[in-house]
């Protein structure tokens, strides 16, 4: 038996609230590393631990209220999947999501700007121009949806909060663009002429990576996992409160 889904509006709003606290994570935590130390590699390390932890707590948040997608490309992937069963958000629900995500993402670049004292929404000019970037961010992203979906076909979507930010703790390390894999993570660093910061003339190839990215992700999960059974209504990237099986056993559900 399944609870009530919550309303759409609440749901959006979820998804642009915990977006915006993402970008919010990811760029003042990149402020405060490049104020603390002139070393690069301590500057990634603190980046990227501060991100996991950040969307390792948001998913396990949100997750239960919207799915905690907080990217445009999960959020069509879940579409695209479930258009035909139903069991997927559907066309309202993803011109809803969409939007608050974009938004939410410029919000948290601008708040982190004010935050540490720097000019709010400046246009940044951190260039990301170059072929090994874009193919780094399709390999990011294809990973990012491999692993979210695997995750819910195989039974296993409670362990999105720890499994997907540890996804991408180490994607920051083993791709040379440090895994945007987001596209409205990507549009929200445009408004932020920080460590974190991707010109806006940089910012259209990303988006075309990573679109290639997520369906390249999705040809991953077909392969290794075939076709998706049967799932309750927006079962990404977590399920929603009281939408686990009944079926799960005594130790999946205390992990739930």
């Amino acid at each position: 038996m399944s609870a009530a889904v919550p309303p759409l509006l609440r749901r959006a709003v979820a998804e642009g609230i915990g977006t915006a606290a993402l970008v919010a994570v990811v760029v003042g935590s990149g402020i405060q590393a490049t104020e603390l130390t002139r070393d690069a590699g301590v500057q990634l390390l603190a980046n990227s631990l501060a991100t996991v932890f950040g969307l390792g707590v948001l998913i396990a948040l949100l997750g239960p209220v919207s799915g905690a997608h907080f990217n445009p490309a999960v959020t069509l992937a879940a579409w695209f999947t479930g258009r035909r069963t139903g069991d997927g958000p559907g066309p309202r629900d993803a011109a809803a999501y969409i939007p608050a995500q974009v938004a939410g993402a410029i919000a948290g670049a601008v708040l982190a700007d004010a935050m540490f004292g720097k000019p709010p929404a400046a246009f940044s000019t951190h260039e990301r121009w170059a072929g090994h970037l874009w193919l780094a961010e399709a390999v990011a992203t294809a990973g990012l949806i491999w692993l979210v979906f695997g995750l819910a076909r195989a039974g296993r979507a409670h362990m999105a909060p720890l499994l997907v930010a540890s996804y991408i703790g180490a994607a920051y390390w083993f791709t040379s663009s440090t895994s945007f894999a987001n596209p409205a993570v990507t549009i929200g660093r445009a408004f932020t002429d920080t460590y974190a910061g991707i010109a806006p003339t940089s910012v259209l190839p990303f988006l075309a990576a990573q679109v290639i990215g997520a369906a390249a992700g999705l040809c991953l999960v077909a392969v290794c996992f075939g076709r998706p059974a049967a799932a309750d209504r927006d079962e990404v990237v977590v399920p929603h409160a009281g939408q686990q099986s009944a079926t799960r056993s005594t130790e999946e559900s205390a992990l739930a």
